[in-house]
């Protein structure tokens, strides 16, 4: 099974999707991590990607999903997944993924972001993501605002309760 946690920079994908990893004894994956170099510093120059920028990587994810899948792996992978395209792309089976959306306030995210050190998404890309985003409707929505060990057990539930 494959958690998919999504949400826009700084609401806490990484963070809670390590912690959920542990409590479950499963993998994390950072969709960051399959970024080309390119990617990375066109953000970091405070550039958005576009659609035809994040192609190459939702597929490069996508693919890693189905491996995930086919191998019967458990894996909780952070992922922005902002446009209802980007979760077509990487969700090819809902009975394998469960997907939870870190919902949070600009002003929240805008506070963290202002804190976070080593990030390549700098915090003036923040109001684009909120531009491009669309909420799932399909998701576990969580408020970003709560203590982390909050939302894990909360995931854990929803986990529980809707794939036992």
């Amino acid at each position: 099974m494959i958690v998919l946690i999504m949400g826009v920079s700084g609401s806490g994908k990484s963070t809670i999707g390590r912690r959920l990893a542990d409590a479950l004894h499963w993998t994390f994956v950072d969709a960051d991590s399959f970024h080309s170099r390119v990617n990375i510093e066109q953000m970091r120059a405070g550039r958005p990607l576009s659609e035809r920028d994040r192609a190459p990587w939702l597929h490069a994810i996508r693919a890693a999903i189905v491996g995930w899948i086919r191998k019967e792996q458990n894996v909780v992978l952070a992922c922005s997944a902002l446009t209802a395209a980007s979760r077509r792309i990487l969700i090819p089976d809902r009975r394998s993924i469960a997907l939870v959306y870190l919902k949070g306030s600009f002003d929240l995210i805008q506070t963290r972001l202002a804190q976070r050190q080593h990030h390549f998404m700098p915090r003036e890309l923040l109001a684009s993501q909120f531009d491009v985003l669309e909420e799932p409707t399909d998701a576990c929505t969580i408020d970003a605002a709560w203590p982390p060990d909050t939302i894990t057990a909360h995931i854990k539930q929803h986990l529980d309760s809707t794939f036992s």
